[in-house]
């Protein structure tokens, strides 16, 4: 069956639909929430670095602590029942992200000081009701997550899952598009009220998505949150093709994680850009990821393999050192004042600069897809949600590493271009991983 056919049948469009909203109405959040923050509130490269990390810890944390529990939800319950009762709570966690948004905008400053023992963060009331609705918001993202990938063996027939699993990510990365674009062009007023209203629709398009009793038999939940994590990833990797997948995953994730934080302070301290270029960093990026996506399926031809994963993430390496290195030409003829979209496009390597970009996440996108794929299709089908959700803790747990020491490296004074290398070396890492799945399929 083609991908456009399979888009025009119920035991798919739905959840396709539901998971565009989700990662639309993220984004627009998030990237509304940092562009807002790092533009108009900091005005130090310290300051909006340390603050965009925290943000994307805070993001990630709640996949390290309840994938186990996710996992276990979505492999023992209704998974449909799972994504409508998540999406009706997503309605009440950005009245309280638009909330936060609101009274920034409206210049409600209400100082809080905030002690960690070795030191204390100055902050304001407004955000931390922003970070709390985005913790908030990666609980949600947690529970979808098993169920996103683990739902689609069960709707699916075997042919169609690698076209599945492409379409929905690369629907999700043409949603982040769109609320990444959103985000940096709008008032933070409209982006309030935006992620109200698209939290509403997103509930109504659950609503549809059909029926997916656990297909297992039915066991009793684990709530010891650690143990049962622990557990699960102990069970999970001792298939070694599912933990070689899982580790290169995990990987990749922290480079992504990185270079997200890296990007808007970058684009302000080091491009000289506005927030509307800084934006269109994103947009780049996930439009890059969209067409990986897309493009390894078709060099695959619907079978699921790893071995475009070492040369893809080689790939990746490659222009992110070529994006350093033009990062470093730019400082050398650096603007004095920022720069608006039209600017910035007529600036001398500016094209260059989005090409490295562009490389990097198309890259990226075959690299991942295909792994991705290996976590539903080489485990039993009753047993997908949970491989899923130990891949998210291990991700996670990776991510959030990379979100301290990115934290770490600002805090030490190491310039966020250098920060930039980081994620060349982490491809090595990752490509060794492909490289060792490859070899194990």
């Amino acid at each position: 069956m083609t991908t456009a056919k399979l888009l025009g049948r119920r035991r798919f469009l739905p959840l396709f639909v539901t998971q565009l909203f989700n990662a639309f109405n993220d984004n627009l959040y998030k990237t509304a929430m940092v562009l807002f923050v790092v533009y108009q509130v900091y005005n130090s490269e310290e300051a909006e670095g340390l603050f965009s990390a925290v943000a994307s810890g805070l993001f990630i944390l709640p996949f390290f602590i309840l994938s186990a529990l996710a996992g276990q939800l979505a492999d023992m319950r209704d998974k449909a029942r799972i994504i409508r009762i998540v999406k009706l709570c997503e309605i009440g966690l950005m009245l309280i992200g638009a909330s936060g948004l609101y009274l920034a905008w409206r210049g409600y400053v209400m100082p809080v000081s905030i002690p960690l023992g070795f030191m204390t963060i100055d902050t304001s009331f407004p955000i931390i009701l922003m970070l709390f609705a985005l913790f908030l918001t990666g609980v949600q993202s947690t529970f979808l997550g098993p169920i996103k990938y683990a739902i689609l063996p069960q709707h699916l027939r075997k042919e169609e899952v690698l076209a599945g699993t492409g379409l929905v990510e690369a629907g999700t990365y043409v949603a982040i598009l769109a609320g990444t674009i959103l985000a940096g062009w709008i008032p933070v007023e409209y982006a309030a009220a935006g992620i109200i209203g698209v939290s509403i629709l997103g509930y109504i398009s659950a609503r549809q998505v059909p029926a997916a009793p656990p297909l297992g038999a039915t066991e009793k939940l684990d709530w010891r949150i650690l143990r049962a994590s622990a557990r699960l990833i102990r069970k999970t990797m001792d298939d070694r093709q599912v933990y070689y997948a899982i580790l290169a995953i995990s990987f990749f994730w922290t480079i992504g994680a990185v270079l997200f934080i890296q990007f808007p302070p970058l684009a302000k301290n080091v491009i000289m850009a506005s927030k509307e270029v800084a934006s269109v960093f994103l947009v780049v990026f996930s439009v890059g990821v969209a067409i990986g996506s897309v493009a390894v399926n078709k060099l695959l031809k619907g079978t699921v393999s790893a071995r475009f994963a070492p040369a893809s993430v080689l790939v990746m390496a490659l222009f992110v050192v070529a994006f350093y290195v033009v990062c470093k030409l730019w400082q050398a003829d650096q603007p004095t004042q920022l720069l608006d979209v039209a600017a910035f496009i007529s600036w001398p390597m500016a094209t260059v600069l989005l090409l490295c970009l562009l490389g990097i996440s198309i890259a990226g996108g075959m690299f991942v897809v295909p792994l991705y794929a290996f976590l539903t299709t080489r485990v039993s089908t009753d047993q997908a949600a949970r491989t899923i959700a130990a891949n998210n803790i291990v991700n996670s747990g990776a991510m959030v590493g990379g979100s301290l020491l990115a934290m770490g490296l600002t805090a030490a004074g190491v310039p966020i271009a250098e920060q930039v290398l980081l994620s060349a070396a982490m491809c090595l890492v990752s490509a060794w991983l492909g490289m060792r799945l490859h070899r194990a399929e």
